[in-house]
């Protein structure tokens, strides 16, 4: 029996909550501790969501986040490929590395968060209240990626800055990903809920300087989690 067939041979089910996060992990764990060695092709999807009792989406998921981790590649009509046992510096999202992310956000989003505090409308703070409401309900890793995704591009948004509004929404995808990677290596879900709620907290009080604060020390946890999963004190290119 290969290696793959006898991995494979260990059925392991999982809760359905935060499925994607578990199957990803699991995958994740037998790629670095290389029980699924570098060049392995690994089982299609029918196979995997078999073996942990989960649908074909959320094994699609965790793949999509082992690729955006670079560990795998999927290669059209081929399958999936183990690539590495580790993630390194080069990590990517589209087009933007993680140390694009990290070196540019703290001078977009953490001003536009104190503009927000001074110029955001009636309708555009509701919505961010709203949006802290869906995503301390929502327990789908992508449905929550997508509502934090909103909750960032509705900030820049409540600034009142058009410039900065274009930056987040252009690098949105991106910013998706990170978040969607974040959260599956950290599950950080629950603390980025309370982490947004100060921010939007700080916008309805007004305050420029605690809406600042928030954003900076929201950002920091995301900068912390980042360099953690590449294995440096500062991310490279």
């Amino acid at each position: 029996m290969s290696e793959v067939a006898d991995w494979l041979s260990y059925t392991s089910p999982i809760s359905r909550k935060n499925a994607a996060e578990a199957v990803f992990e699991d995958i994740r764990s037998a790629i670095t501790s290389g029980r699924l060695a570098v060049g392995t092709r690994l089982p299609a999807e029918a196979q995997l969501a078999a073996r942990y009792g989960v649908s074909r989406p959320i094994v699609r998921e965790a793949l999509r986040s082992l690729q955006t981790l670079g560990l795998t590649q999927t290669r059209t009509g081929s399958g999936t490929y183990v690539l590495t046992s580790a993630p390194g510096p080069e990590l990517r999202y589209g087009g933007y590395s993680a140390r694009d992310l990290i070196e540019a956000r703290p001078f977009i989003e953490v001003p536009a968060a104190g503009w927000a505090a001074l110029r955001r409308t009636g309708q555009q703070l509701a919505r961010l209240l709203e949006l802290c409401d869906e995503m301390d309900r929502e327990e789908e890793p992508l449905k929550w990626v997508n509502l934090d995704s909103e909750f960032h591009s509705m900030v820049a948004e409540s600034s009142g800055n058009a410039v900065f509004s274009k930056i987040v929404s252009d690098a949105r995808d991106a910013l998706m990903r990170q978040s969607e990677l974040v959260n599956m290596m950290a599950q950080r879900r629950a603390a980025s809920n309370v982490e947004h709620r100060r921010i939007v907290e700080a916008i309805a009080a007004g305050s420029e300087e605690g809406a600042i604060a928030a954003m900076e020390a929201h950002l920091g946890q995301v900068k912390r989690v980042v360099t953690t999963i590449i294995g440096e004190d500062q991310p490279h290119r």
